[in-house]
This record gives structure tokens, C-alpha cells and sequence, in this order.
């Protein structure tokens, strides 16, 4: 449910196809940096309606990192 909400987010704001978002894809190589990861982020919490704690200072580098970290936090 995680992955598939953030490749959403990704893709609308990548113009691309879901299917081009993976877990292992790095946020670095879809010219997203860390400001636009928090934005992402926040998205993510907004269409998840949840407002999660998460420290960005641990690494979030690819799709699959962040999702790991909001799975995490949701429990």
C-alpha cells in the first residue's frame, strides 16, 4: 500500500508511468533532491492520512528506503 501510493506521487510529479518508479531507484537519479523528498513526503502522509515521524537524517536514498521508514513508523 506504501510503494504503491508513493510510485503515485512520484509519477505525477516525474510525468512518468508508475511502472518506472521501483523500490530500488534512487531519489538522487529522478532529480529529486532533499527538499523535494520532504515535499514527497508530506504528500505521501497527506494521502496516507497519517502524520508520521520520520528522521530523514537516517538515510531515506531510494523509494524503497522511504518506504521501509513510513512502513515503520505506521505500526
Amino acid at each position: 500500500m506504501v510503494f504503491d501510493k508513493l510510485a503515485e506521487i512520484l509519477a505525477e510529479r516525474l510525468d512518468c508511468d508508475v511502472s518506472d518508479i521501483t523500490e530500488d531507484r534512487t531519489f538522487q537519479s529522478m532529480g529529486i533532491d532533499s527538499l523535494d523528498t520532504v515535499a514527497v513526503f508530506m504528500e505521501l502522509e497527506d494521502r496516507l492520512d497519517r502524520n508520521l515521524d520520520v528522521d530523514f537524517d537516517k538515510g531515506i536514498n531510494t523509494v524503497g528506503d522511504m518506504v521501509r521508514f513510513v512502513e515503520e513508523a505506521m505500526k
